[in-house]
């Protein structure tokens, strides 16, 4: 089985991805050796977009792919942990 998308849900549709996530620390950190090159990304009409590189999905918040709008059960996972070690709260 693969492992799904890590996943942010963000708040616009034009989005930036330089595959760090969590490797960042403190409030002075360099830019991360690991990652990619930054792109821009932007989220259509489906309400998502995944990153070329890192494959990092994106959803709008409130779009058509938002959890919240579809009903489905969602964990964010932002922190570039394993979405396997994420709990994922019961429906509403």
């Amino acid at each position: 089985m693969t492992q799904p998308p890590e996943t942010t849900l963000v708040e616009t549709a034009r989005v930036s991805c330089d595959g760090a996530g969590a490797i960042r620390g403190g409030d002075r950190f360099a830019a991360a050796a690991l990652g990619h090159p930054r792109v821009w990304l932007e989220i259509d009409e489906h309400g998502f977009v995944d990153c070329g590189y890192c494959d990092r999905r994106f959803i709008l918040a409130g779009g058509p792919a938002d959890p919240a709008v579809t009903g489905e059960t969602f964990a964010p996972n932002d922190t570039g942990a394993d979405p396997a070690d994420t709990p994922v709260p019961p429906p509403a």
